[in-house]
């Protein structure tokens, strides 16, 4: 079993995030350094996992509502008009995967979001391309499907996903 630890992320984390991120394509956009940190400055929750090593197994970013954000996911969720903790993205490397840590980061965000007066975490997960693994952890931790759309000039479609945080 791997021993891993949850810790804050900070902006010396930058290359290494996108370096994980990046593995995970094409489940997650692609990002520059300059992406990642434009996200840092965006997200009030910012998660990592490390190893024994130290090194970054995982990660999550997550913004809470009314953040000028671009993404068309987002922007859909806003719309809605709902109390919402967005999560943009979640990564966790192959190292890590099967150690319950991506559950341990949603925790960690529901209960952030509980706190803020959030009525539900929000997220999407491809569905062109498929990425069937992250819908069924989205089903088994109580996500519901709200709608789908096209992003990125429609070469991806997305479900947009929701879940109470009580």
């Amino acid at each position: 079993m791997q021993n891993l630890r949850m810790r804050v992320m900070r902006a010396s984390d930058v290359p290494a995030v996108t370096a994980l991120n990046n593995t995970a394509h094409p489940a997650v956009t692609f990002l520059t350094d300059e992406d990642t940190t434009l996200l840092f400055d965006l997200c009030d929750i910012r998660l990592v996992a490390t190893n024994r090593d130290h090194h970054i197994t995982a990660f999550l970013l997550s913004l809470g509502m009314g953040k000028d954000y671009e993404s068309e996911n987002y922007r859909w969720f806003e719309s809605r008009g709902v109390r919402h903790q967005y999560i943009d993205r979640i990564v966790v490397g192959s190292s890590a995967k099967g150690t319950g840590i991506g559950r341990a980061l949603y925790e960690s965000v529901f209960e952030q979001a509980r706190q803020c007066g959030a009525n539900e975490v929000t997220a999407e997960v491809n569905v062109r391309p498929p990425n069937p693994a992250s819908m069924a952890f989205h089903e088994r931790l109580g996500f519901r499907r709200l709608a789908e759309q096209e992003t990125k000039r429609g070469a991806i479609r997305v479900a947009l996903l929701a879940r109470s945080v009580y």
